[in-house]
């Protein structure tokens, strides 16, 4: 049960948002909380990573930052964005108190807005 998944939902087509860039880093104490990239992946088309972001002894305890590269995605799903959009990269900051547990960080995105929680 031990990992980290995101789901990624496109709420302005009504659909998941597939091939999405997604990049996860991890905080290390020290030196300014320095960040450590720790993975790249990209959705399928049902808005998922087709393996878990981090599972077994390489999910652990601490602070991490997911990355969605969402302009990049809306352009090519057919958004006239601005030069300079309004969401280009999507950052959530969260922390792992316990990485025994089922982490779940879905992404609701539309051009002009987007929310999170900690799923199931």
């Amino acid at each position: 049960m031990s990992r980290l998944t995101t789901h990624v939902l496109d709420t302005a087509r009504g659909c998941p948002a597939s091939g999405l860039a997604i990049d996860l880093f991890r905080f290390t104490a020290g030196n300014g909380d320095r960040q450590t990239l720790i993975v790249s992946a990209k959705t399928n088309g049902d808005g998922r990573c087709d393996e878990p972001l981090l599972d077994g002894d390489a999910f652990q305890r601490g602070r991490y930052q997911l990355k969605f590269k969402v302009a990049e995605y809306l352009r090519r799903s057919g958004d006239d964005l601005p030069d300079i959009p309004f969401l280009d990269d999507v950052v959530i900051n969260f922390g792992v108190e316990d990485p025994a547990q089922h982490y779940h960080v879905p992404l609701l995105l539309s051009a002009y807005g987007y929310s999170t929680y900690r799923g199931s």
